[in-house]
């Protein structure tokens, strides 16, 4: 026994094996909580099959071909798309123009920080409840201003052309502090020689920031941009507390969509997996391009 114990130690006690030691406990939570759900997913979307797991049939790539002759589904995907392309780039400008604005280590540049990051720490449902009595045209402090100042009300959450731009600037409100703080710390990294040559050369404000800012923190950039996208296609709590899907369905996103197919009745579990599983493959193929395309800017940065 004292020899096995021996020999054990000696074996992970080499650095390339006890690595895999400090590596397991997250390996497991990955495996449990992800990979094996995952395959489970899959294995689901080839079923018939409800949230009871009864009157099982396995239909084959049946649940597939309705996902895509399913309107209401396609238009969730659409809806999805839409937000991702309204949050995700307002959200890495607001970010990026705060970060360069707070970049310099003054007492009310930091006080700002601490304020603009409040809101990440925030509940995104209790945000979402906010937003919508602030909005309300019947009870809110925006609409009762804005009719004070004589101007007409918007109806913020209940227009099918407003409501989802609505979302996204909630969205970006809530969560830029996180994509302000990574840029942040990039731009304070950059090594103030650079800038010093540069104004001795004569580069302006906005020359420096194209010249030297940007280039420099490309790789935060894609990262900021990376995560964003992931976040944006998985959109659901704002938009299932606010708007609840409407107006006329106008903001139900795919994971609202498929909350509803898998977890109300009649509980199309199957189908929901199937939806699941398109939706994993757009956001895989989105997430891989970005990924793809910001690593070749960086490469041509250096």
């Amino acid at each position: 026994m004292k020899n096995y114990r021996t020999s054990l130690s000696t074996y992970w006690n080499k650095p390339s094996r006890a690595g895999y030691l400090f590596l397991a406990p997250s390996i497991l939570v990955l495996l449990f909580f992800t990979v094996i759900p995952l395959i489970g997913t899959f294995a689901l979307s080839f079923f018939k099959i409800n949230i009871f797991f009864t009157n099982t049939t396995f239909t084959g790539f049946d649940n597939f071909i309705r996902v895509f002759q399913d309107e209401r589904a396609v238009r969730s995907l659409i809806h999805t798309l839409y937000f991702t392309l309204l949050e995700t780039p307002a959200q890495i400008i607001v970010g990026l123009l705060f970060a360069v604005l707070l970049s310099k280590n003054t007492r009310f540049n930091r006080f700002c920080r601490s304020t603009f990051y409040i809101p990440v720490i925030c509940s995104l449902t209790s945000i979402a409840i906010i937003f919508s009595m602030l909005l309300d045209p019947n009870i809110g402090a925006i609409p009762y201003v804005l009719s004070q100042l004589g101007m007409p009300i918007p109806q913020f959450f209940r227009d099918p052309t407003l409501a989802m731009p609505t979302v996204a600037f909630m969205t970006v409100w809530k969560n830029f502090g996180v994509t302000m703080t990574i840029l942040l710390t990039s731009i304070q990294g950059i090594s103030p020689s650079l800038y010093e040559s540069a104004e001795m050369d004569g580069a302006t404000k906005k020359e420096q920031f194209f010249n030297i800012t940007l280039p420099q923190i490309v790789p935060s950039l894609g990262f900021c941009i990376l995560t964003n996208l992931i976040g944006s296609m998985q959109v659901f709590d704002q938009v299932y507390v606010a708007t609840g899907g409407g107006p006329q369905f106008k903001t139900e996103t795919a994971v609202q969509y498929i909350y509803s197919r898998g977890f109300s009745a009649p509980y199309e579990l199957g189908y929901a997996s199937s939806l699941s599983s398109v939706l994993f493959v757009l956001v895989a193929m989105i997430a891989i391009t970005a990924n793809v395309y910001m690593t070749r800017k960086e490469r041509q940065m250096k």
